[in-house]
């Protein structure tokens, strides 16, 4: 299957801060894992009085290199793109050494509610503890010192996700929405793929110049980088379908199939993605199946009339 071209090249240097535009310095988070790839990228945008994006995870070794890189600035503002906890947690811990505000879309939500019996397989990874000061929406403008970031809303990976442009740059720092190394988990009932692809053909009208991810380096051509994620996704919606009528049923006959050449640690997650896709083909009357879609549920194509 056709994939956008990834990029893997990505030096984290942990703990220390790298400019990665005018007024952009980034901090990793040494958190690697399958889920995280190196790390978890904070941003620190402006001079002297400063607005901190995405603090992380509640990491010692990260909060001290995080306040190292803030002495003798001011921390007017902290921005968190969404509420899983490799993002979201160590913002209160900034906020009680800094004073500064938390902007957000909001507190963690699902997409949709539980079906009866089910159990959220991601809700150990969600900060649920998680309150802004401030709800940022879609299109309002958070101005700091020589800064201006605008949210932009852009629920999929998470309900809650939110993105943030730098104004007057053409930057935009997209969180887990869109990052140059792979393609977002979206994983029901937190994540929905109808809202994600939605979401993907907002930010592909926006025409950034640059995205600053939440993971990994920066994404320098997204227009197209952004076009092939999203004929990737209609091509992994395509191979659900084609497997459903070539008489599979089950969603971990599908993932042996689709996701055979991913990292086996992965296929929890490939079959929560697959998941998501059934979602949106049963809303649109492509695929059927009883009761509402589950992991466990058997599905079968759409009787046409």
């Amino acid at each position: 299957m056709a994939s956008p071209e990834f990029n893997l090249a990505f030096e984290p240097f942990y703990g220390q801060v790298v400019p990665v535009a005018p007024g952009v310095q980034r901090i990793t988070v040494h958190n690697p894992s399958a889920f995280t790839f190196h790390g978890t990228n904070s941003y620190i945008v402006g001079h002297g009085s400063v607005a901190v994006i995405d603090p992380g995870p509640e990491d010692e070794g990260h909060f001290e290199a995080l306040t190292a890189a803030l002495a003798g600035r001011e921390v007017t503002h902290i921005f968190v793109s969404h509420t899983h906890r490799d993002h979201s947690p160590l913002s209160r811990r900034l906020q009680a050494a800094t004073g500064a505000q938390i902007i957000a879309q909001g507190p963690h939500r699902a997409a949709r509610p539980l079906h009866q019996g089910e159990i959220n397989p991601f809700a150990e990874s969600s900060d649920l503890d998680f309150r802004p000061d401030i709800a940022i929406d879609d299109g309002d403008t958070i101005e700091g010192d020589g800064w201006s970031l605008t949210g932009v809303l852009t629920p999929g990976h998470t309900a809650n996700h939110a993105a943030f442009a730098l104004e007057g740059t053409g930057i935009l720092f997209s969180g887990d929405h869109v990052m140059g190394w792979a393609t977002s988990i979206v994983a029901p009932p937190d994540g929905s793929m109808s809202d994600y692809m939605t979401s993907l053909d907002k930010l592909i009208e926006r025409h950034d110049r640059i995205l600053l991810p939440g993971h990994g380096g920066p994404v320098r051509k997204p227009m197209s980088f952004m076009r092939a994620l999203k004929t990737h996704r209609r091509m992994r919606e395509r191979a659900v379908l084609d497997r459903i009528h070539a008489g599979d049923r089950n969603i971990p006959d599908m993932v042996k199939v689709i996701y055979r050449e991913t990292d086996p640690r992965l296929h929890g997650a490939a079959a929560l993605s697959v998941l998501a896709h059934i979602e949106d083909l049963v809303e649109r009357g492509e695929i059927e199946t009883d009761g509402p879609p589950a992991l466990l549920g058997s599905y079968r194509p759409a009787t046409r009339r």
